[in-house]
């Protein structure tokens, strides 16, 4: 077949066609663009906008700096510091690996920093910053600061740190901060809780005023190019910091009180017994909230865990103690409240039988004719024992809740330990068993189901002194109205401070809880709590665990009282252990320098202060542990310091006290009764559980 004759015309006309249809379609395509473009340019304006200024421009919080929280005299008990710190961001690191060894070659980590900072990132969530370092000086900041185009995920931080400036002396009272968790920030949903270097309160006074302490975060705008590294600031809008706290403590009263327990493992509280005010509130041994802040490592998680003297339990408010002999004159007080007359007596020949038992007096050879003071000054157990029995323990328990023993105080604390003031009524509720004989006799020398906090015993201390119902509090200025009378006569009070006056001025108990002032006389009452039945220890020797607990509460000057003191020391053998302390203590509140001097002698013994002992510990188990020691469980630290504690063992069969030693453990007085037989009395059987 023969091709189709193209002309000129035709060829014309094809293009012509083309034209037109490529036309159309590049003209629909250069519309649709046009479109587009007016689109974004007008339309997206302020988005666009914002993400190219977000290219050029970091926008970042600032951490608010924490509140202070102060002493009744403007000392800080919690403050700021100024800090170079790096953080991480999990999420935000490409290859942690490398970075975390080049963190660790930059800023010289050891093998337990390392150990310790990967165990942080295993339990982060990839939002939350984790701490690497803090508290670095200028070199090392710097030398990670230039290498952060390299490090993505890394962070730094100038800004401020929380610092405890004595440092184990307020762990329990001030408590810790660290980074928020997961939890904490799903319940707040504050962007400052996942801002690098912020720390929420984690216990104590930290954690009951986290709103007020926290304050509103700053911003601050930089230019950065598209690597990331900073050009110029731009602007910058400060951070608020939140709000001061003002405690009734002394600071001074409250670091020389924590220091003087020394190797014990005690509490002491000392108030105004005027008002109120808490002074000091120590347990002791404790944990240093500056290194806790740091977030605690395996190593010395394993330090603190491993103490048998629990340094992560607040004894003042979580410890439970049989009290002793510590209520006899308040057992005394319902005794003339019941009619009795303070000038009836009774033999005291060693013991006294009831039932079918004998209860013996701490003294086996007796004590002779024993009227009411003498049953306090030289706290005869047989006295008690006599007039417990016709007075009933009824009367004695309604004494026990108006000087404050079994009460819950309403304080900023994170919880208390009530205990118990048991009664007849209380027995049969919570056992089904009828009130015995043997258990008034028990309870009226403060064993049995006795069981009370050493906040209790200062608030008992308190009342005793004012014959007013003085309430403990921890803030300054809160509350500042008079004290209602407790409504006992004020004859029957003098009767009793004279009696506790003899403790320590007469032919008392404790002769040696003098104060070293001609013209200012302490008023006490020795307690000594068993923990095991004798027929196991003699509670002075042996097991640590199963010495008896030391009690003293007093307060002074005892014609003018101020002060109110109470000491318990676990463990401590006896009362021996306890009221030097509570002498040191009020003679340091009394003449500051005289308290120091007697302080640095004792500590020069001990191997210096609280700190100085934790650091040397610290190294110890570093030296001996590395970085093999296990890891800490995500659930272990809140349990260890928030939750209820093991029980403490409690005697609360028939018994009878053991001696109350007038000096130390290791230094027996020369005229000190002999130590009575193990076989003595009937064992002891674990039992009552607080309320």
């Amino acid at each position: 077949m023969r091709p189709p004759h193209v002309t000129t015309g035709t060829l014309r006309n094809s293009f012509d066609r083309r034209t037109v249809v490529l036309g159309t379609i590049q003209g629909g395509v250069g519309a649709l663009l046009a479109a587009r473009m007016t689109y974004l340019s007008v339309f997206e304006n302020e988005k666009y906008k914002l993400e190219a200024e977000s290219n050029r421009v970091n926008l970042s919080l600032i951490p608010p700096r924490r509140g202070w929280i102060l002493d009744r005299h403007g000392q800080p008990l919690a403050s700021n510091r100024a800090d170079f710190r790096v953080d991480v961001v999990p999420e935000q690191m490409k290859d942690a690996e490398r970075t975390i060894a080049e963190l660790g070659r930059l800023l010289s980590l050891s093998p337990v920093d390392l150990q310790d900072l990967q165990d942080k990132l295993d339990k982060a969530h990839g939002f939350a910053p984790v701490e690497v370092a803090t508290g670095l000086d200028l070199e090392r900041f710097s030398a990670v600061s230039v290498r952060l185009p390299d490090l993505p995920g890394v962070v730094t931080q100038r800004g401020f740190s929380r610092f405890y400036p004595t440092g184990p002396s307020v762990g329990h009272l001030i408590g810790y901060v660290g980074a928020a968790s997961a939890e904490e920030y799903e319940k707040d949903h504050d962007p400052v809780l996942i801002t690098p270097g912020y720390k929420v309160g984690k216990d104590a006074l930290e954690k009951i005023f986290e709103k007020d302490l926290r304050g509103s975060p700053g911003a601050r705008r930089v230019e950065v190019t598209a690597s990331g590294r900073i050009v110029r600031n731009l602007d910058t809008r400060e951070d608020v910091p939140g709000k001061t706290i003002k405690l009734t403590i002394d600071a001074g009263i409250q670091d020389f009180a924590a220091r003087r327990i020394g190797l014990e493992s005690a509490a002491v509280v000392v108030m105004d017994c005027r008002n109120g005010d808490v002074l000091a509130m120590a347990s002791m041994p404790s944990y240093d909230p500056n290194s806790f802040s740091d977030g605690i490592g395996r190593l010395e998680w394993k330090m603190l865990s491993e103490d048998d003297h629990v340094p992560l339990r607040n004894k003042v408010l979580r410890g439970l103690y049989p009290p002793g002999s510590t209520v006899k004159p308040m057992v005394a007080l319902a005794f003339m409240e019941a009619g009795l007359d303070p000038d009836e007596s009774v033999f005291c020949g060693g013991g006294l039988r009831v039932g079918n038992r004998v209860f013996h007096c701490w003294n086996r050879r007796g004590h002779g004719s024993v009227n009411m003071a003498k049953g306090i000054y030289q706290s005869c157990d047989v006295y008690f024992y006599h007039f417990a029995q016709r007075i009933g323990m009824d009367p004695i328990a309604a004494m026990a809740w108006r000087l404050g023993l079994g009460h819950e105080f309403e304080l900023p604390v994170v919880g208390q330990s009530y205990g118990t003031v048991p009664d007849p009524a209380w027995k049969l509720r919570k056992y089904g068993k009828e009130w015995q004989t043997f258990d008034t006799v028990n309870a009226t020398i403060g064993q049995g189901y006795f069981l009370v906090n050493p906040l209790q015993q200062a608030v008992q201390a308190s009342r005793l002194a004012s014959g007013k119902i003085i309430m403990p509090r921890l803030l300054h200025g809160a509350g500042d109205r008079p004290a209602a009378s407790l409504g006992i006569p004020q004859d029957h009070l003098a009767y009793i401070h004279q009696a506790m006056s003899d403790v320590a001025n007469g032919p008392g108990s404790a002769p040696n809880s003098k104060l070293p002032f001609p013209n200012i006389k302490l008023a006490g009452k020795t307690g000594t709590a068993q923990v095991v039945g004798l027929n196991i220890g003699s509670g002075k020797g042996g097991l640590w665990k199963h010495r008896d607990h030391g009690h003293f509460i007093c307060f002074a000057p005892f014609d003018n009282p101020v002060y109110a003191c109470s000491v318990v020391v676990e463990h401590g053998g006896g009362s021996g252990a306890a009221y030097p302390i509570a002498r040191d203590v009020l003679t340091y509140v009394f003449d500051r320098q005289k308290g120091m001097d007697i302080l640095t002698e004792l500590e020069k013994n001990w191997g210096g202060t609280a700190k100085e002992r934790l650091d040397t510990r610290y190294r110890a188990y570093s030296a001996q542990y590395g970085a093999g020691a296990p890891a800490v469980a995500p659930e272990a630290l809140q349990q260890a310091s928030g939750s209820q504690e093991p029980r403490q063992p409690i005697v609360s069969d028939a018994q009878s006290p053991a001696p109350e030693p007038d000096a130390a453990p290791g230094i027996p007085r020369a005229d000190a009764p002999p130590a009575p037989a193990s076989t003595s009395t009937p064992s002891g059987t674990p039992g009552a559980n607080a309320q």
